[in-house]
């Protein structure tokens, strides 16, 4: 099948001028993009998606203990994942005593999931 394709000629565009008109403008914002770039970026680590997984399946708050034999990695290289978490804002923790609880805040992935799907 033949398509009637036309070219139009090379001309110098001025600094700043469009090629073209975009075929599809974004639907996020710039400052959610930030937010959600910043949580998939700490969920983008194998070992940070399982955390998240094992947490978010825990009905309440999980000791960083009981996280430790789940994982082939020392407890201070776990606990640096998790606070790659705490800090986009995907888990949060609380103390007691010695120890600290994680848990997945509710809304934290609730933005890159609606924007997924």
């Amino acid at each position: 099948m033949a398509v009637d394709f036309q070219l139009a000629p090379k001309r110098k565009r001025a600094a700043g001028e469009r090629c073209c008109e975009p075929v599809v403008y974004p639907d996020v914002q710039r400052d959610e993009a930030a937010r959600m770039a910043e949580v998939a970026k700490a969920l983008g680590d194998p070992i940070r998606l399982a955390l998240v997984d094992v947490l978010r399946k825990h009905a309440g708050k999980v000791c960083v203990c009981e996280l430790v034999p789940l994982f082939d990695v020392s407890q201070p290289t776990l606990s640096h994942h998790l606070k790659k978490l705490r800090d986009a804002g995907v888990v949060d923790s609380e103390r007691r005593g010695l120890w600290a609880y994680y848990y997945v805040i509710p809304h934290a992935l609730q933005e890159l999931s609606a924007w997924l799907t």
